[in-house]
């Protein structure tokens, strides 16, 4: 039983990586996730910030995809955090939400559960950033340090892995 479900994780990994293609903050892709439309559920608001909806649906939280990313100065993370201008530590358990779960900057700061699908783990993560979809962050993507990933007990050579995440 353990090595069938080890097995279903495994081919969920593989479907999300391929369709993720190792997404980071500022990888420049053409996609605009703060489109029109109930498919991506999201809501336009005018000066292009986007909205979620309703986060924690029965189950324990909202679907998402969690990237590893470096938050320190020089790293492949792109510049300071949106929510303060400043760099942060990798050792910090910090993340960056996707354009319409940042919200427009309401979540900055605000602490969010995130927990592994792979085993079960939760850890609590304080939002410092946005992953901007309209840059090439995909509008599922739960970025975080590197100290997350570690609390979680996860490889981050992995890069991708199914996880859901709510507001604490």
């Amino acid at each position: 039983m353990a090595s069938t479900k080890l097995a279903f994780l495994a081919a969920v990994v593989l479907l999300l990586q391929a369709s993720s293609s190792a997404v980071a903050r500022h990888h420049h892709e053409p996609e605009d996730p703060c489109r029109d439309g109930a498919s991506s559920g999201l809501l336009r608001h005018k000066g292009h910030r986007c909205s979620s909806p309703a986060v924690s649906p029965k189950g324990g939280g909202t679907p998402a995809v969690m990237t590893v990313n470096g938050f320190e100065r020089g790293q492949d993370g792109g510049g300071a955090a949106e929510c303060d201008g400043h760099f942060h530590s990798n050792h910090e358990m910090i993340a960056a939400l996707s354009t319409g779960w940042y919200a427009g900057g309401r979540r900055c700061h605000k602490p969010i559960r995130i927990t592994s699908a792979h085993n079960g783990r939760s850890v609590v993560a304080r939002v410092v950033d946005e992953c901007d979809s309209r840059h090439g962050c995909k509008d599922n993507i739960v970025d975080t340090s590197k100290a997350v990933w570690d609390a979680l007990g996860l490889d981050t050579n992995v890069g991708v892995v199914p996880v859901t995440w709510s507001d604490v």
